[in-house]
């Protein structure tokens, strides 16, 4: 008999799952290090300009306007030319060589940031090993503005992380030079602590800008996401209603025409069968049309609607409505001008609740206000025009969240059945809705 030992073995890809977590997070760190400050390091990203629709700019003249959009270019321009001047005044070093070595980290900002920083930790101890003031370690007074000066400016233009990395690589950078790579001996002191303190504040800051120009950017897009899917949840609400209104009016004229071609042939005595035929043909043709309508708006009906009870209304129904809307306390005149006649009864239910809406929004809007309805039969349509003046005390209109909604359902209404609208409102401080629903005419034939 023998016996087999096996050995289980860890494949080659688990090895960091067995690490600690505080390997893990260190490995994570370093790989964070890595992809902010070294990979592409000095890559080209070249500043942008500055945003031209700030509330301050709109306000400057029109060439100022143009200019404008380079001030920040500007600006780090002048803190380069200020870094030069600490640098070159009073260094007791070489003035040519120490002022383009603390004011090119400035400058190279604008082109390539995290370069700029490895630019103003490598000129930081050449500046302060060429100048022999000594009591400026291991900041001399021009390397001190260029490297608060660049951390500032690579800050805005990155991100968080690489500000906290900045400051870290700064930070062991002073505690090397006060331990082991400075002189013994220091007239005033280290300057290490001042660079940490106020770059420390300076980062801050700008993260705390960062988070919060985030955070306004997500309210912004979340704000427009609602109100994107309001508009479209209105919408379709609208086309609901639309669809289940045509429903009613369509089913009601198609089982018109089903009773009265199955009624036909009994109307005549001694019917042709062809004729028999024909209307059998036509009954059958608008059963079908009919259950295919149904089957096709089914899916826009809740399962709890039922159908009206009473007809759909129309202009005919309007005196009604005029009525409700004055006990309501508005003050609202109807002009009736051209032929009155029979419309077909979509365009008609479409008309009354464009009014019905304009008039809602009147009273919601313009409480106290008077409205003006004019209808138009013209030749090839029908003209609405809903004017409302002025309200007489603007302190009693209330906000309403609902604003908006009515307009978007009349144009709706308008849309599908091929007219025109336009809305605003007038020079008095009113209101104006003017609608054009066209209608065919009827062909000679038909008359």
């Amino acid at each position: 008999m023998t016996e087999t030992t096996r050995i289980q073995t860890t494949p080659p890809g688990d090895g960091a799952a067995s690490r600690s977590p505080e390997y893990r997070l260190a490995v994570d760190a370093l790989r964070g290090l890595r992809q902010d400050l070294i990979h592409d390091a000095f890559a080209y990203r070249p500043m942008p300009g500055r945003h031209m629709d700030g509330r301050l700019v709109r306000r400057l003249p029109g060439r100022l306007r143009e200019y404008a959009q380079w001030l920040p270019h500007a600006v780090i321009t002048a803190a380069a030319l200020i870094t030069l001047a600490l640098a070159s005044v009073d260094s007791g070093g070489p003035a040519l060589l120490l002022g383009p070595l603390c004011a090119i980290p400035v400058l190279l900002t604008m082109v390539r940031p995290v370069g700029a920083f490895w630019a103003s930790m490598v000129s930081t101890p050449l500046a302060a090993v060429l100048g022999s003031r000594w009591g400026e370690w291991p900041w001399a007074a021009g390397s001190f503005a260029c490297h608060l000066t660049v951390l500032t400016v690579v800050a805005i233009r990155t991100r968080p992380r690489t500000a906290a990395w900045m400051w870290a690589l700064t930070a062991l950078y002073a505690l090397l030079a006060d331990t082991g790579i400075g002189p013994t001996y220091y007239e005033y002191g280290t300057n290490s602590g001042p660079m940490l303190v106020i770059s420390a504040l300076v980062l801050l800051c700008v993260t705390v800008w960062h988070i919060r120009r985030h955070a306004e950017q997500e309210v912004t897009a979340q704000q427009t996401v609602t109100a994107h899917e309001r508009s479209r949840r209105t919408l379709l609400e609208e086309r609901t209603t639309i669809a289940r209104e045509l429903h009613d009016v369509v089913a009601h004229h198609m089982s018109v025409v089903a009773i009265q071609a199955e009624a036909a042939p009994y109307r005549v005595e001694n019917p042709p069968p062809e004729l028999e035929k024909a209307f059998a043909t036509i009954r059958e043709n608008a059963v079908a049309a009919l259950t295919e309508l149904r089957r096709v708006l089914g899916v826009v009906r809740a399962e709890d609607y039922e159908a009206p009870d009473a007809p759909q209304p129309t202009l005919a129904d309007l005196e009604g409505l005029l009525a409700n809307v004055r006990e309501a306390g508005l003050g609202v005149e109807k002009v009736v001008t051209g032929a009155v006649r029979e419309l077909p009864q979509g365009v008609e239910l479409s008309a009354y609740r464009i009014v019905q809406e304009a008039l809602s929004n009147t009273l919601r809007h313009a409480p106290g206000a008077t409205a003006r309805v004019e209808i138009g039969y013209v030749l090839g349509g029908l003209g609405l025009r809903v004017v409302n003046g002025p309200p007489p005390n603007p302190s009693l209109i209330k906000p309403s969240p609902g604003a908006g909604h009515g307009i978007t359902g009349m144009r709706e209404r308008v849309s599908m059945l091929n007219g025109e609208m336009t809305a605003g409102g007038t020079d008095d401080g009113g209101y104006e809705v003017a609608v054009f629903l066209p209608v065919a005419l009827p062909d000679e034939g038909d008359v």
